[in-house]
């Protein structure tokens, strides 16, 4: 198999306590989802991204892993995740793991070990330090999930670091001993066959020597060494697709992590455009963040498309498990333009270089949730801040809700929708987090059964990139890098050249007269039965391929 396979692949990332439940006990499964694949065969997808399985006391929904070789009771057995991947790979569908090596659950057997003594064996496999003096934390660190980032254990009097929730201790990359448990547990997944791994906030394993208070968590003194060593070690013996969630991480960093002669991963997740607007003053962090405006978006993407041309390589995506539906954060989700603007948003993306990340139920145009009550939502990050928004800064409950129904987690965590029969067909228990209400008309029984609807649209934008060389290598272009409206580059390899014109607006927008003198040749694809040479309708999305 060739080792840059990936770069034609197209993924689809299935949060399987979300995707299908098998035996109807309101948490999806392994049998939900081997039962899914031959829709996901449909579609086209060539990998599975399966958010962490793994046995878990699920403080973080499956990110805290108390044993990296066993299942979660909740999801089924080793005997299910086989059966799964082997059924998957009669389908030519690889499979992706979700792997969390920054920090393990409290209740893996390491950190078990560790809090028996201060002398113990694994003590060192996890980040200990003495109180200040007045007996505080070691640093002012702040957990993302909110507090204190150090948790002091009574039985030894120190604390240990979670950068995370307070069960979710980190690992100590600096020992030696914990960097090869963890390359003999992935070497073990390798040989039972998986396809890959997507590293969960790689970017954080080296910590700053001495933790010195304010400091910057990413990019630490030894990433690039253990990644290296890792490679050596793993991921260079197997043909695999890997990506490293990188927070904190520019464009020119990410080069080291994934550039073609690194040597340590395929490419990386950035969060630059998801992050919100640089231009607004956010006063609660990412809460009361604004979507970034056109022109800000296509500046951004534009950076990382250019600046990883050459060298590197770009994970396309809109969301995932810890972003809210992109239809509803970046396009419209009403009645009229859901449909229309889905689907524009799926060629602004899928028309890029690099590798597109298609989040369960995003091919349906799922929407945001939009809970009315905090008793809906089920997400650690969410709850927390609802006590740090309203206790600390103030807010009242129905500022802190508006905010959740725009940007909570949750949003992208009710289940699967899967036809219009009660909870939408994910289960017939009670499923562990509502399911959207919209579903009795957003459902994919329906729009498999719709050759006009975005499922189909996305099935089209799939194939046509296992069957363009240019949508896969062809050089990107910005043009009219200054437009309010309309999102405009080019994609060229050899002679091909494809022109790709996104509308982000509700309203009819003019294409300037130095694109529309090009625009000769066919329509690769396009979001309405007909296009012109002289206009983008609200939400329109077409791709010429020049003549």
């Amino acid at each position: 198999m060739e080792r840059d396979w990936w770069k034609r692949a197209v993924v689809y990332q299935i949060y399987p306590r979300s995707f299908a439940d098998a035996n109807e006990d309101g948490i999806g499964d392994l049998k939900g989802i081997t039962g899914k694949l031959e829709y996901l065969h449909e579609l086209g997808i060539d990998v599975i991204w399966l958010s962490p399985v793994y046995q878990s006391p699920n403080a973080d929904n499956g990110y805290d892993i108390s044993d990296y070789q066993d299942i979660m009771t909740e999801f089924g057995t080793m005997a299910d995740f086989d059966e799964m991947l082997a059924k998957a790979h009669q389908l030519g569908i690889k499979i992706m793991m979700d792997i969390v090596v920054n920090h393990t659950s409290d209740e893996h057997k390491w950190f078990q070990e560790t809090r028996k003594s201060k002398d113990n064996p694994y003590r060192d496999y996890y980040i200990w330090r003495d109180p200040k003096e007045d007996g505080s934390e070691p640093n002012n660190w702040q957990s993302v999930f909110s507090g204190p980032a150090w948790k002091l254990d009574e039985q030894t009097g120190q604390y240990y670091l979670h950068l995370f929730a307070e069960k979710q201790p980190d690992l100590n990359w600096d020992n030696p001993k914990v960097r090869e448990e963890v390359y003999r547990m992935m070497t073990w997944w390798c040989e039972k066959g998986v396809d890959g791994f997507r590293f969960d906030v790689i970017s954080l394993i080296s910590k700053q020597p001495g933790l010195p208070d304010d400091a910057e968590w990413a990019n630490g003194p030894h990433v690039h060494e253990y990644l290296k060593e890792m490679n050596e070690r793993v991921l260079s013996k197997y043909p695999l697709i890997t990506v490293g969630e990188c927070p904190g991480v520019d464009d020119k960093q990410a080069l080291l992590y994934s550039g073609s002669d690194s040597n340590e991963l395929n490419m990386i997740f950035e969060f630059e455009h998801v992050s919100g607007s640089s231009k607004h003053e956010n006063r609660h962090g990412k809460w009361d963040s604004l979507p970034m405006d056109l022109p800000e978006l296509r500046t951004v993407m534009s950076k990382w498309q250019e600046n990883l041309a050459e060298n590197g390589w770009n994970s396309l995506f809109w969301d995932n498990h810890d972003q809210p539906r992109c239809v509803s954060r970046f396009g419209n989700d009403s009645e009229e333009y859901r449909e229309i603007s889905a689907k524009m948003l799926a060629t602004c993306l899928h028309m890029q270089k690099g590798t597109p990340y298609i989040y369960q139920g995003e091919e349906l145009g799922m929407t945001n949730a939009y809970f009315e009550s905090l008793e809906q939502y089920r997400d650690v990050e969410t709850l927390n801040a609802y006590r740090d928004l309203t206790e600390r800064d103030g807010l009242s409950h129905e500022q802190a809700l508006a905010y959740f129904r725009e940007i909570s987690r949750d949003n992208a965590r009710t289940p699967m929708q899967w036809d219009d029969s009660a909870n939408a067909g994910f289960t017939t228990g009670t499923p562990w987090i509502e399911v959207n209400p919209n579903y009795k008309t957003i459902h994919a029984k329906a729009e498999l059964a719709d050759e006009n609807s975005v499922f189909h649209y996305y099935r089209k934008l799939i194939r046509l990139r296992h069957e363009n060389p240019v949508i896969v290598d062809g050089r990107y272009e910005l043009l009219i890098p200054d437009h309010p409206y309309i999102y405009a580059y080019s994609r060229t390899l050899g002679d091909e050249k494809l022109i790709v014109l996104c509308n982000f607006l509700d309203d009819y927008v003019d294409i300037p007269d130095t694109i529309s003198e090009q625009l000769r040749g066919e329509v690769l694809i396009g979001n309405y039965d007909n296009h012109t040479q002289r206009e983008l309708k609200p939400y329109e999305a077409v791709v010429w391929k020049l003549s």
